[in-house]
């Protein structure tokens, strides 16, 4: 590319937007200097990165008839290797996560046409376990909603009553994997992606130790935040894809150099002592949020992991009730700063970034910036108002209580091995019709995190588990020590095996 010099003009009108109080001698004076930075990255432009091509890949925007819940963004097939743990597996992809070749449009217009030419690490690993990827799952509108109906293709819908919401942002990835048409799926969590969804599709979706996935290769929302995780139907399926993506990639900013992944399908069937289960007081009854029915589904539950052999208390950590509003400035403020002004990719980061990615949507959001989601709109403005009003202290204030929060669980999880509470307060909500009221169709995106939001700000692994009907699913979620990914995953099937399994939607 090449790549001009800023003139006198261009920096005398910087320079008094920004309050540098420069005189015109000393603007030429600048713009000279320019010229030789510039040549600089003219020299830049013309060296070529080397970056691992994708495998080959086949596809296309899925028919109304063979997309039932609007939960395929991308129909196609790449094939892994023949043989590896997750040889014969169907997987989804999340539509915020690279596959080379196919469109990623992370369930926004601004992003329609875009298609990445190398994969996400986690996607590399599936293939290389020998996983068939077989579509990319459709998902909320640049990920920023807890509910299905900001997706720019349209409402994703729940298997178990269509006129309800999948729940958010993965909500493709649930819905697939509930309705039966993959094996297995990942997605995304920055506030309850992964959790959520899976609580109202009535699936186990495991939101692992901040770190433990690399995510690079993915779109993102706010570094401090941001996982990627397992869904699948059983706590079996979610244990071996979660085998296969953890463990540290030598890119991600976001994760220790040593992390490794343990083999969680065979430990996840290991017995070991009695778990101490801790009934959280203050995830239940959240006022003008807890549904009854979901507090007793899972106060049941708690019952009947003691019946299956847990030792189950009662404990109080007064400071998750102040976690959904610590996530709020860092979601937000976060969210402006690296997802929007830093164009998907940000600055002062290690890792790989896509060149083409950062070029495409920062031009969109310079040209089609009214086409964003309601959701991603309001992020922007009330972001963007306190970061010039306060100079982001409410993000610095927010990013140190996350400390404390995070040693009031760690304090907890000393007495016991898991957390115990529901994943969100209500069950699916019935998706907003189009002509609903703006503050509706907010309400219905950001209602649901008051439970999921504290644990992606502390980065302990959550997992959700089904745990309630007849009728529409509730969601169970179990959090563990950082780094104990294990001990989640086993009392989430412990669970399972107590009681027999989960249900599944007729969607015949």
């Amino acid at each position: 590319m090449t790549v001009k010099a800023p003139d006198v003009e261009e920096l005398m009108r910087l320079a008094e937007e920004l309050g540098l109080g420069l005189s015109e001698a000393e603007i030429r004076d600048y713009a000279s200097a320019a010229t030789g930075l510039a040549e600089a990255y003219e020299r830049v432009s013309r060296i070529p990165v080397e970056r691992p091509a994708g495998r080959a890949a086949t596809g296309r925007k899925p028919a109304p008839a063979e997309n039932r819940w609007n939960a395929w963004a991308w129909k196609g097939s790449i094939a892994g290797t023949s043989r590896g743990p997750l040889a014969g597996q169907r997987i989804a992809i999340k539509d915020n996560i690279a596959v080379a070749g196919m469109p990623m449009q992370n369930g926004s217009q601004l992003l329609a046409d875009y298609v990445p030419h190398v994969d996400a690490t986690v996607v590399r690993r599936i293939l290389d376990a020998g996983g068939t990827i077989v579509g990319k799952a459709a998902c909320e509108n640049l990920c920023f909603s807890g509910g299905s109906h900001t997706c720019a293709t349209g409402p994703i819908r729940n298997p178990w009553d269509t006129r309800r919401s999948a729940g958010g942002s993965s909500g493709g990835s649930a819905a697939l994997v509930a309705a039966g048409e993959v094996d297995l799926a990942l997605g995304g969590d920055q506030g309850g992606s992964i959790r959520i969804p899976a609580s109202y599709c009535g699936i186990v979706g495991h939101k692992p130790t901040h770190g433990l996935v690399p995510y690079t290769g993915a779109f993102p929302i706010e570094t401090t935040l941001d996982h990627l995780g397992p869904m699948a139907a059983t706590v079996g399926g979610v244990a071996l894809l979660l085998e296969v993506i953890a463990g540290a990639d030598g890119f991600d900013p976001r994760q220790p150099p040593e992390v490794r992944g343990l083999p969680y399908s065979r430990l996840v069937e290991s017995r070991k002592e009695p778990l101490k289960i801790g009934v959280l007081q203050e995830g239940f009854g959240w006022p003008e949020r807890s549904e009854p029915e979901v507090d007793e589904a899972v106060r049941d539950a708690a019952a009947r992991l003691e019946a299956g052999g847990a030792r189950v208390t009662r404990l109080s950590v007064p400071l998750h009730r102040s976690g959904l509003d610590i996530w709020n400035p860092i979601a937000v403020e976060g969210a402006v700063a690296l997802m929007l002004r830093g164009r998907g990719a940000g600055w002062n980061s290690y890792g790989p970034q896509d060149e083409a990615a950062r070029a495409f949507f920062g031009q969109a959001l310079e040209t089609e910036a009214r086409r964003l989601s309601p959701t991603v709109k309001l992020v922007w403005l009330f972001g963007e108002a306190m970061d010039r009003r306060h100079h982001g202290v409410h993000y610095a204030r927010a990013r140190n209580l996350a400390y404390p929060l995070r040693a009031a669980y760690d304090e907890a999880l000393t007495k016991v091995d898991l957390l115990l509470l529901p994943t969100v307060p209500m069950r699916a909500t019935p998706i907003p019709e189009p002509t609903a009221p703006l503050a509706d169709y907010l309400a219905r995106a950001l209602e649901m995190v008051n439970n999921t939001a504290p644990f992606d700000v502390t980065g302990h692994p959550a997992i959700s588990v089904p745990c309630g009907g007849p009728g529409l699913p509730v969601g169970l979620m179990l959090v563990g020590r950082r780094w104990d990914d294990v001990t989640v995953l086993r009392g989430a099937k412990l669970f399972e095996d107590v009681v027999g399994g989960f249900p599944t939607p007729k969607t015949s």
